[in-house]
């Protein structure tokens, strides 16, 4: 895995956007030679026909990265893969001619378009089908033995099934006695721990990754094994590599309270509250007509005022009132007290639903990031009576509030909507993995993210 913009990357994901986006690059650069009466040199070197042709490659790849393709490689229909490139592709000719529309001087020619179109729509689809198949050949690459059976074993095992791209192949696991023996779908039992470097030896593993206390294993053996090349981690740093997010099952409070694992660099929270105030204000002015709009239609499309006002918990417990547009029917709260919003919550009024699903009813919140209670990116803002009840049935559900809430966040944008507290702990694990991670990389690339997640309609509730 490489490391790019605070998240571990797939290598082979990294191959395959290279790959794709120089075969598409190719499939325009013959088109221009096949197309062209006149010298292809001529255009691509002195009409601008390489920039063109790379605004196109550009719009494509983009597109297929909105389509999810660059999530999973397994090609699970072959004629949904061809239908999802024939819609990116015909997105590539809506935004061609809107720029032929505005006589923007970088369209290309329209057989050019047309030829080098069927050729990515005929060699690119191939492509991505031999490449998964490789992926699931190659599966094993990397042979991973486990030292105890534990939850974050088993998820990173089914992961590593369901993710050929991973390239790790679980050969078996150790038991610290031969009483713990079980049931480990996908990696059978070798032994214990004292089999270790007789397995190591037999299976020649290329990492060896412990889920188990650090008072039980042997320390010793796992050192040799280390300067003899072999990777030795953590399950709960192959998880959160994997997974990219934190596994709350593996904290331990007494090794947080003397280490700053969970605790951002205070260079960090002061370079995020000058960018997130910058952005806030440019977003504010950008976004002033369509809040216009947006005002008018809450309303004239029920009764009650246009903005809804909520008290919301920030940095360190400090609380402050957020702003948003009112998608519920007035005091839609009286008789149900504070609760979660649902799926087809009848609270929410029709202009409202389109709000969330589009996420402009979050807009005024650009206010809240100006004033500094809160960022562009950063944790969900909960209210202080659900942080006083979750805090009771999650451990660590405070250490959240070290950085401020966010407009957009790591979990917002990684994980579905949910209202059990299953969800609740899923996206606490990944803001945990924010709060480790934050960066100005990561803070841009979660922003680049949620564009995406807005124009494919995944609203919030």
């Amino acid at each position: 895995m490489i490391r790019l913009f605070q998240i571990s990357v797939s290598s082979s994901v990294l191959a395959l956007i290279l790959s794709e986006t120089s075969l598409v690059f190719a499939c325009y650069l013959a088109a221009t030679y096949m197309s062209l009466s006149f010298s292809g040199d001529i255009f691509l070197l002195e009409a601008g026909g390489l920039l063109r042709i790379s605004l196109v490659s550009v719009t494509i790849v983009l597109g297929l990265y909105f389509s999810d393709l660059y999530e999973r490689f397994r090609v699970r229909s072959k004629v949904a893969l061809l239908q999802q490139y024939c819609l990116v592709v015909g997105a590539a000719f809506l935004i061609q001619a809107l720029l032929s529309y505005g006589r923007w001087d970088v369209v290309l020619p329209k057989w050019t378009m047309v030829y080098g179109s069927i050729g990515v729509l005929v060699t690119v689809p191939l492509w991505r089908i031999f490449f998964a198949e490789a992926m699931a050949r190659s599966v094993g690459a990397q042979r991973a033995l486990f030292m105890r059976e534990s939850e974050t074993a088993r998820q990173l095992i089914a992961s590593f099934a369901e993710r050929p791209e991973l390239g790790i192949l679980a050969v078996g696991y150790l038991s610290e006695t031969d009483t713990e023996t079980g049931t480990f779908e996908g990696a059978p039992h070798l032994g214990t721990f004292q089999d270790l470097i007789q397995r190591v030896q037999e299976l020649r593993p290329d990492r060896v990754v412990v889920a188990a206390r650090h008072d039980t294993i042997p320390i010793n053996q796992l050192l040799e094994l280390n300067f003899k090349g072999i990777q030795v981690e953590t399950a709960s740093a192959l998880y959160e590599a994997v997974f990219l997010r934190v596994s709350t099952r593996d904290l331990d409070a007494a090794e947080l309270a003397f280490n700053t694992r969970l605790r951002p660099g205070n260079g960090s929270l002061i370079l995020q509250s000058i960018y997130s105030r910058v952005l806030g204000v440019i977003g504010l002015l950008l976004a002033l007509p369509l809040m216009l709009v947006v005002a008018l239609a809450v309303k004239f499309s029920s009764p009650g005022p246009i903005l809804y006002r909520q008290m919301r918990m920030g940095r360190g417990g400090t609380t402050f009132q957020i702003y948003k547009f009112r998608s519920m029917f007035q005091d839609a709260e009286a008789r149900t007290g504070a609760v979660w919003a649902s799926k087809n919550d009848p609270r929410i009024t029709a202009v409202g639903y389109w709000l969330r699903k589009m996420r402009l009813d979050e807009l005024p919140q650009l206010f809240n990031v100006v004033t500094g209670d809160m960022a562009i990116v950063g944790p969900r803002p909960e209210r202080p009576e659900f942080i006083k009840m979750l805090e009771e049935k999650i451990p660590f559900y405070r250490q959240r509030l070290s950085v401020k809430p966010g407009l957009t966040g790591w979990a917002q944008v990684s994980y579905k909507y949910g209202d059990t507290i299953e969800d609740t702990v899923t996206k606490l694990e990944y803001d945990f993995y924010y709060i480790k991670n934050l960066a100005v990389s990561l803070d841009f690339y979660i922003i680049f993210h949620t564009i995406k997640t807005v124009l494919l309609g995944r609203g919030a509730q």
